[in-house]
């Protein structure tokens, strides 16, 4: 037992058995629960106090066996042969016992006190099975504990009977039996195991690994002194008895055999109905044809409901950030610091945070498709297609793990068996849009397709090309890198249940915490330092003397006021206070009735102020209440906004010439020649180089170079600023939104990927073929567009 009493304890069991959901429920731990096979890849650790102990739980990947062919099932056998726990609670699935048992009788052979959850109880009591737990302990010598981990019942039960067994450090004590000729030779090479005296493993598991040829067991053994003779023996022993047993299956079989005995003396009635609810639902789900269609549809509702929905917190959180930005124009004196807080963090880090509601909403649709089972269904849908490509239909899983984050879902193709499968998927998983790209995509489609169904059939699409291009890129992988036959896929389907409110809650609060820290620590720092080389350097050489022009345009707007009052007879100083007044209120009128157009998502009002422009029907109430003042001050309206529209023009040409000459621009113009073709300018070409970081970093770094280069007193949503910039365009906007489908995914990745793979060579190959794909894409789509007039 650990020190100060800490009983660590390791948490088995096959894939959608409730294993991690009762991790969760125990220990409060923040992880993502799934239901399909996978999701777990690396050991995760929890603590609790129960009863005055600390447990520290240790939830393993799930795996169906310990046989080490995959890297999930050799990170859980490592964690229980080499940190030693001093208890392992092996979570059965009630309703499918028989097959949980296999991995079961494995860890029987590990020698070590194990409890046995009995989980999803309510499942298997639904379907009218029940069993003999006495008789159940007694045939694999374990403590048995009936739980229901989706609802937490057991939990207490299972927490005691952990503390105890782990107490009693008592090991079942029960032994797979082999049969005559197994046995033997497994206790010829215990007797050498004991002879050598070096090994600390249990001799029996070590003896019937080495039978078994194991890679991995033979590795541990070379390691320690004196065995030598024990694995020449085991290789003798092995071309001895080949000719009479097939080595490769044999041991499988009597786990097997085993595994149907405890099941079959344990059962006491049977389930009741062949057909469960499942089933029937899958005729529908899984169906042949309309499978794949339903797949569709369920996703694009799922980005409907995410655009439309998220779109409303997402424009509160945007008029947030703009008064926040107001209000510090309005506190911090006019200089560098007050750019630095408004323009650069602000502008920055809010334009992500926005799409924090979107973020969400995205993770709880996930969230809910994972945990009722019908992803794992989805992955048995796709595998026909994932065929036809050579690819492996498991590798579904790690690839639909893309869509939340590609660092994990590279770590997911650790659940291959076959090194080639793992490589095609490894290459091809940053097709599938992480959830860092959909921001932008919103951004984008927000700007130039207003509408929310439109906004909305346009991420989808990108998505959907995302999953074309991997399919595409799979097949030529598979073709001319890494040819060979595509394994045949076999993957459970759980049943289908309603998620939980705390599962589904930790879910959504990991990812919104993951993505506050990210947006308030690495996209502030992004932020600062595009904001620096945007705003720098500050003695700029100006062509014009902006100043001079302002004051020239001050000057002929006093001749052109003061021509006016006299036209309409306005000479005493309180008629003219009485028509500033009226325009005041002009104006204010004119605000509300903008800020209730936007509110109501209407168009704004336009007042036309032309020199013959007739006062809108807007102004009607105060023409009655001044109708010998309305008409003078209708002129002088007139007269201030265009002047503040002459001011506006100036400020923007000066903001304009100081931008093009800042740090930002410099880099943006000399990588431009490249970018060009793509009708990108700097700013576009800038915001693809640091999205190479992080794409959320895009978002950011366009919202600092038009917070700089904008208005500050009237700091507006990004997605305005695009719209008003004559450099894009609907067609341009959707070639960006392509580019960052394509292009290279976020630093993490690729480091991550260079651990997988073990070589930069794959790093620069994915770096090189995605940037070269994305540009040539890129080119035909936009040159396509432009030619047909878009």
């Amino acid at each position: 037992m650990a020190e100060k009493g800490q009983i660590r304890i390791a948490l088995a069991g096959n894939p959608n058995c409730g294993k991690t959901t009762m991790f969760n429920n125990i220990t409060g731990a923040k992880q993502h629960v799934g239901n399909y096979a996978g999701v777990t890849v690396e050991k995760k650790e929890g603590h609790t106090n129960f009863n005055g102990r600390d447990l520290l739980f240790i939830d393993l990947p799930g795996t169906y066996s310990l046989t080490a062919r995959s890297l999930d099932e050799l990170v859980a056998r490592n964690v229980i042969v080499n940190d030693n726990p001093d208890v392992i609670v092996n979570v059965l699935d009630a309703s499918n016992l028989e097959r949980n048992l296999y991995l079961a009788a494995q860890l029987l052979e590990l020698e070590k006190p194990m409890v046995i959850a009995l989980n999803m109880a309510d499942v298997a009591e639904e379907m009218g099975i029940k069993y003999d737990f006495k008789k159940m302990a007694e045939l694999t010598g374990a403590t048995i504990v009936s739980t229901v981990g989706r609802t937490n019942i057991g939990t207490k039960e299972l927490l005691e009977a952990t503390i105890s067994v782990a107490a009693s450090q008592k090991a079942p004590g029960v032994t797979v039996n082999y049969g005559d000729l197994l046995e033997g030779k497994i206790a010829e090479l215990v007797a050498a195991l004991e002879e050598a005296g070096t090994v600390t493993y249990p001799l029996r598991w070590i003896a019937i690994k080495l039978l078994e040829n194991d890679p991995d067991v033979v590795e541990k053994v070379k390691g320690f002194a004196n065995t030598e003779a024990v694995l020449q023996k085991a290789a003798a022993i092995r071309e001895e008895i080949k000719d009479q047993v097939d080595l490769d299956i044999v041991f499988q079989e009597y786990r097997h055999r085993y595994a149907v005995e405890v099941y079959n003396q344990s059962l006491t009635q049977a389930p009741k109905e062949i057909e469960t609810r499942s089933d029937r639902y899958d005729k529908i789900l899984t169906h042949r044809i309309w499978g794949l269609p339903i797949f569709m549809v369920v996703m694009y509702l799922l980005f409907a409901f995410v655009n439309i929905v998220g779109g409303i917190p997402q424009g509160w959180i945007e008029d947030g950030f703009a008064a926040l930005q107001a209000y510090v124009v309005q506190t911090i004196p006019e200089g560098q610091l007050q750019s630095l807080v408004s323009d650069g963090i602000i502008a920055g880090v809010g334009a992500v945070l926005s799409f924090l509601p979107l973020i969400l909403l995205l993770f709880l649709g996930i969230s809910f498709l994972e945990d009722t089972g019908y992803m794992a269904r989805a992955a048995f849908v796709i595998d026909r297609v994932m065929r036809a490509c050579g690819l492996h239909g498991k590798s579904f899983i790690p690839l639909l793990l893309g869509f939340g984050c590609s660092v994990p879902s590279v770590m997911g193709a650790r659940i291959l068996d076959n090194y080639k499968d793992r490589m095609v998927t490894i290459l091809i998983t940053p097709f599938m849009s992480c959830s860092a790209r959909l921001p932008v995509y919103i951004l984008f489609a927000n700007a130039f397709f207003p509408n929310g169904w439109d906004s909305t059939f346009v991420v989808f699409s990108v998505y959907f090309l995302g999953i074309i291009f991997g399919v595409i890129f799979a097949k030529i992988f598979r073709k001319f890198i890494f040819s060979g036959e595509a394994e045949p896929f076999v993957m459970e389907l759980p049943p289908y249940h309603l998620p939980t409110l705390k599962a589904t809650w930790l879910h959504m609060y990991e990812r919104a915490k993951l993505y506050i820290i990210k947006a308030g620590t690495f996209i502030m720092a992004a932020s600062i330092l595009i904001w620096f080389i945007t705003a720098y350097p500050m003695d700029v050489e100006y062509s014009k003397d902006y100043d001079a022009m302002k004051e020239q345009v001050a000057q002929e707007y006093e001749v052109k006021d003061a021509a006016t009052l006299a036209q309409f007879g306005i000479t005493a100083d309180d008629q003219k206070e009485a028509v500033d007044k009226i325009v005041e209120d002009m104006k204010s009128t004119v605000q509300d009735a903008t800020d209730a157009a936007k509110n109501a998502g209407e168009d704004e009002p336009e007042v036309a102020v032309e020199a013959d422009s007739a006062a809108p029907e807007l102004f009607n109430s105060i023409k009655d209440q001044n109708e010998k003042l309305f008409p003078a001050a209708w002129a002088m309206y007139k007269n201030s906004v265009n002047l503040d529209a002459e001011n506006d023009k100036i400020d923007k040409e000066q903001a304009a010439e100081k931008i093009e000459q800042s740090y930002a621009a410099s880099f943006g113009k000399a990588i431009n020649p490249v970018l060009e073709p793509l009708g990108f300018d700097w700013k576009m070409g800038l915001s693809l180089v640091a999205g190479l970081a992080a794409k959320e970093v895009v978002i950011s770094t366009l919202g600092t170079i038009y917070a700089v280069g904008g208005d500050d007193q009237n700091p507006a949503p990004l997605t305005e600023y695009l719209q008003n910039d004559p450099h894009f365009s609907p067609l341009i906007g959707l070639t960006m939104m392509l580019f960052i489908l394509i292009y290279p995914p976020c630093l993490a990745t690729l480091a991550v990927i260079k651990r997988e793979t073990g070589s930069w060579k794959w790093v620069a190959f994915m770096f090189f073929y995605e940037n070269a794909f994305a540009w040539i894409a890129c080119f035909i789509f936009y040159n396509i567009g432009k030619a047909l007039g878009y």
